[in-house]
């Protein structure tokens, strides 16, 4: 199969329309079969619940060229199963999880050629995602639904390489103590964006939220959960309103099944941020990005792995799950979806 005619290697990570993506519609109480259709344009009514009432989920996920030719997927069963949880918070029709699976699969299959060549450095970055499609003006759920599922060639989250960024100490609140800071909600980062241009503003490459309820503890960012390192151990907050990163919950089983390192989620409460000695961001889009810096309204707190390189422990921790992303390692079962 003959790849697209794209300079790989300078791809940013940004949209591409592909040739194919999958759409399912929710109607008279029930999922249609779902097909592959080539426009990449949604139609709707002005009165949308999506538009109204921000009726939407979504999740993120990746396909990767292997050293062999293969294209593989990474653990899509855990992005059906928090899709489903998503869904139902938000009184959605849960799409059945087996179907979510089917319909990732049928869209990379049939974008194949968009997928990037092994040793590019890109991969091919899947956005399946579910949204209230009839009128809705009375505040309720819709009564139809739409599934989709796109796909688009992306360049590496950090094109000069990982290196240390700075973040800070956020005023705001992600997510309130019972609200949908567990689910992957349209709304929850609409409610960021406002903090993240103006953590840009000034400088800052990401906000820390500590918890809604005490501001002690340490929470997660905007779009990613949060890992800490201190000697052979690696935390990771723990909170009901954080979002379950499957990025979070395998670099946790590498950690400890891979690396012999021990493994904790718990709380942690910002006062013990200066013991960590490497402290890092986790998400789908960059694995691990290394923090070198917190800024607490203007109180430094520096990071002892530096502002130069990721330190070793996470950087071993990274290494290790792109290797088994890349099926350069072998991956626990379950894990790698090779689509045939």
């Amino acid at each position: 199969m003959e790849k697209k005619n794209i300079d790989w290697a300078n791809l940013s990570f940004g949209y591409m329309p592909t040739d194919y993506r999958y759409v399912s519609k929710f109607k008279d109480g029930k999922w249609d079969d779902g097909e592959l259709i080539t426009d990449p344009n949604v139609v709707m009514s002005e009165c949308a619940g999506v538009l109204q009432y921000s009726q939407s989920c979504f999740e993120g996920l990746k396909a990767y060229t292997t050293e062999k030719g293969q294209i593989v997927i990474f653990r899509p069963d855990l992005n059906a199963s928090r899709m489903a949880d998503s869904a139902a918070r938000l009184e959605m029709p849960v799409f059945p999880e087996e179907k979510f699976i089917d319909a990732v699969v049928r869209t990379v299959r049939a974008n194949a050629a968009w997928v990037p060549p092994f040793g590019t450095g890109a991969t091919f970055y899947i956005r399946p995602y579910m949204f209230g499609w009839s009128p809705v003006i009375g505040v309720k759920p819709a009564d139809e639904y739409q599934f989709r599922v796109f796909g688009t060639p992306v360049g590496p989250y950090f094109k000069d390489g990982v290196k240390p960024i700075v973040v800070r100490i956020s005023d705001y609140d992600r997510a309130a103590p019972h609200g949908t800071g567990h689910v992957k909600a349209g709304l929850n980062y609409a409610m960021s964006l406002h903090a993240i241009v103006e953590a840009h503003d000034q400088g800052f490459a990401e906000n820390i939220y500590l918890d809604p309820a005490t501001r002690t503890k340490i929470e997660e960012t905007g779009g990613a959960n949060i890992l800490f390192v201190k000697g052979n151990k690696l935390v990771t907050p723990k909170s009901p309103s954080i979002l379950p990163s499957i990025t979070r919950r395998s670099l946790l089983y590498v950690a400890e099944h891979y690396l012999g390192m021990e493994v904790e989620e718990r709380e942690v409460l910002f006062s013990e941020v200066g013991d960590f000695e490497e402290i890092g961001l986790c998400g789908t889009a960059a694995v691990i990005a290394p923090i070198g810096k917190i800024n607490d309204h203007g109180r430094e707190i520096c990071v002892p792995s530096g502002m130069e390189e990721m330190g070793p422990k996470l950087k071993k921790l990274r290494d290790t799950l792109t290797d088994i992303q890349a099926c350069n390692i072998e991956a626990p079962e379950g894990w790698i979806r090779v689509i045939e």
